[in-house]
């Protein structure tokens, strides 16, 4: 199995827990154990001491427990857009967003007068946000493949983070913020670098750090 495959079925993986309701119920439906679905899903070692994958095995039974077609496994749905619903309270005056610097995220609060002090550029987003919503450029390959560097993406602070989703975070010991995937398993939250190569590919979120926004869209600038 390649790279890029093996990052689709661990795409395709987190949208069946999230169908599922958790891990464990997903396994169960699967009639595979819920300790083997989590090994892969955190891509612990094997006994041969490479990460655990989605094989054709657990591939094949996870499209049939769930109702997939054959080879749904193998097929890229993972699009920031249609997985993270965006409420209905946007208007047309958010189409142009602040790009802001990563360093800005933890200072960045809803719309208020002092806001004027930020004299930057700004973005077009294609669609619906919250008016406190900004623009990042990606920085670094901790979320590749999914995300490259310069690419850009909208993030909206008014929405309620749900598992799966993409956040963009921040440590209140760290001078900048990070975009990471937010994992919720048996109440227990993580984040998540999608880079299978990153060091501390996968943390658990600490009275520490706060979710500060919900990425809405990539792409690039118009």
């Amino acid at each position: 199995m390649n790279r890029r495959q093996h990052q689709i079925r661990l795409a395709n993986l987190e949208r069946l827990i999230t169908e599922a309701g958790s891990a464990a119920k997903l396994a169960r439906r699967a009639n595979t154990s819920a300790s083997y679905v989590s090994q892969v899903r955190n891509q612990l070692l094997s006994t041969t001491g490479t990460p655990r994958t989605v094989g054709n095995d657990l591939a094949e039974r996870l499209e049939h427990s769930m109702g997939k077609s054959s080879g749904w496994m193998d097929e890229d749905h993972d699009d920031v857009a249609s997985i993270n619903p965006i409420k209905e309270y946007a208007s047309s005056a958010c189409a142009l967003l602040p790009l802001i610097s990563w360093e800005q995220v933890p200072r960045w609060s809803k719309v208020e007068e002092g806001r004027i002090q930020y004299r930057i550029e700004r973005l077009p987003c294609p669609i619906q946000c919250g008016e406190s919503s900004f623009a990042l450029a990606v920085q670094g390959s901790s979320m590749e493949p999914k995300f490259h560097n310069g690419e850009f993406i909208f993030a909206d602070p008014d929405l309620e983070p749900r598992h799966g989703q993409y956040v963009v975070v921040h440590d209140k010991g760290a001078e900048e913020a990070m975009l990471r995937q937010l994992i919720i398993d048996a109440g227990r939250h993580y984040l998540q670098a999608l880079n299978p190569d990153w060091p501390l590919r996968i943390i658990e979120v600490t009275e520490t750090i706060t979710v500060c926004a919900v990425v809405i869209f990539r792409g690039e600038a118009v």
